[in-house]
């Protein structure tokens, strides 16, 4: 029988109904949706797209079958990335190299520069780790109580903190959602980073201009007290710069092209190993009582590699900075990422994404800064309907990856444009998951933040206005 094409109405139920389903998993869940009801979410909207394809159109299965297979085929790498991530995040805690940093640079706060330092610290330590969440959870924790003392109304604050954490999730290679967007997309990890930077660092610096003006006007001469966080960090691990050869070594394989999934496994192993010399304390305290000697700091090591790790520090707040998931903090993402995959596959199988995207964006497309627009604009409008910046990431990717490709350019470009939109603009939504999270833990409502997170705001204009320049924007050959 001959396929029939879609209608643009049957298109959009769908997606519709993923957006209904979403709300409600977000309502009931709240934060903990990602453990599986977001998931559930997406296959049942999946179900829906190919009980309407094959009623109505007459779409053969094997046809879905074979979009599963190719979607989910080209994320393996990804996934592959996402594990070593998992494993060098915990070794990178524990052996010191993030503690080292967060000691040196929590240290440099003045109540002149504070926002900046504020921006800047955040940003250094979501860098390291992978994630704002944490870095907002924790260090953002103790910025805010400092900028409180020091007078600075909450929504400098947090639109500080926000700002930095969010710029450091964005361009770190341990960021799930960094690697959400570059897989989602087919662009290697790497070659999206540096193309973000293009966009990235000059959002940045319009934010950080923006804080040291505002920090210059409205700081005062006290002088906060950041020892407890330094002794605590002292007290704990063997902070030494030695353990700066990590990062650099990881910098210069990054430098030299090295391949992604090379590079995050040296980096890990290597940060495993220095754990070995500086750390044997704290991989005894992970091993557990009834392990000794070099049978302790085998499985201490093994330990943080592949499962969570929580390390004493005597401080609430530190303890939670320096606990790490390891490989199995990894698999709630993994598991989003099949579902989606199957979610996109199903849609592009029964052209229904063609249809949607050809009915809400089909004039807007048609140049360079119009489809560098309506991505982003795309981003923007799933995180306000799905309340979820991955699912975001994912839905927007699928539905411009074509039209990209058509038109000729990279796939990097469409990476980018997901990530200066979908990602740092999910913060800014007070019924986000992450908008929900940031305001929970700073305290300060999403509405009150929002308009001091310039870093998230600008970033969708940059990208909107270097697609009109044509700045470093090529076709493929």
């Amino acid at each position: 029988m001959k396929e029939k094409k879609p209608s643009a109405f049957v298109s959009t139920i769908p997606l519709l109904l993923l957006i209904l389903l979403l709300a409600a998993v977000i309502s009931v869940f709240g934060s903990d949706a990602l453990g599986g009801a977001s998931q559930i979410a997406l296959l049942t909207a999946t179900a829906v797209t190919i009980c309407l394809s094959m009623a109505l159109y007459r779409t053969p299965w094997k046809k879905f079958e074979e979009a599963f297979e190719s979607n989910i085929k080209g994320t393996t790498v990804s996934l592959l990335i996402l594990l070593i991530i998992g494993a060098l995040a915990g070794s990178w805690m524990v052996s010191g190299v993030v503690p080292t940093l967060i000691y040196y640079g929590i240290q440099i706060i003045n109540p002149s520069v504070f926002l900046v330092c504020a921006c800047l610290i955040c940003a250094v330590v979501s860098v390291m780790t992978g994630s704002s969440w944490t870095t907002i959870a924790t260090i953002g924790i103790a910025l805010m109580g400092i900028g409180k003392a020091q007078g600075f109304s909450d929504g400098w604050i947090a639109g500080a903190i926000i700002s930095g954490a969010y710029f450091g999730d964005k361009i770190s290679p341990l960021s799930d959602t960094t690697v959400l967007a570059s897989s989602s997309s087919n662009t290697e990890l790497f070659t999206h980073i540096k193309y973000m930077m293009l966009t990235t660092v000059p959002s940045i610096l319009f934010a950080i201009i923006i804080f040291l003006i505002a920090g210059f006007a409205m700081g005062d001469d006290v002088i906060s007290d950041v020892s407890v966080y330094t002794r605590g960090l002292d007290e704990t691990y063997n902070i030494s710069l030695w353990l700066m050869i990590v990062p650099l070594v990881t910098g210069y394989l990054i430098y030299k092209k090295v391949p992604s999934l090379i590079t995050l496994f040296v980096s890990a192993m290597l940060a495993g190993i220095f754990a070995l010399f500086f750390q044997p304390h704290i991989l005894h305290e992970i091993a557990g009582e009834g392990v000794s000697g070099a049978t302790a700091l085998f499985k201490g090591v093994w330990s943080t590699f592949f499962g969570p790790t929580n390390v004493e520090t005597g401080n609430a707040m530190l303890n939670d900075l320096v606990a790490t998931r390891g490989m199995s903090g990894m698999m709630d993402t993994i598991w989003l990422i099949l579902c989606a995959m199957v979610f996109g596959g199903s849609m592009s199988a029964s052209q229904f994404l063609h249809t949607f995207l050809k009915a809400v964006f089909h004039r807007l497309v048609k140049t360079r800064a119009g489809l560098v627009a309506a991505t982003a604009l795309n981003g923007i409008s799933m995180n306000l309907a799905t309340g979820d910046q991955y699912i975001s990431i994912i839905i927007t990717a699928h539905m411009f990856r074509e039209e990209y490709e058509k038109q000729g350019y990279e796939n990097r470009l469409l990476s980018r444009t997901c990530e200066d939109s979908a990602t740092v603009t999910s913060v800014l939504v007070p019924w986000n998951t992450c908008g929900m999270t940031q305001a929970t833990v700073l305290g300060v409502p999403t509405l009150v933040y929002l308009p001091y997170c310039f870093f998230n705001l600008i970033s969708p204009i940059t990208t909107i206005v270097e697609a009109i320049i044509g700045w470093k924007i090529v076709k493929k050959k």
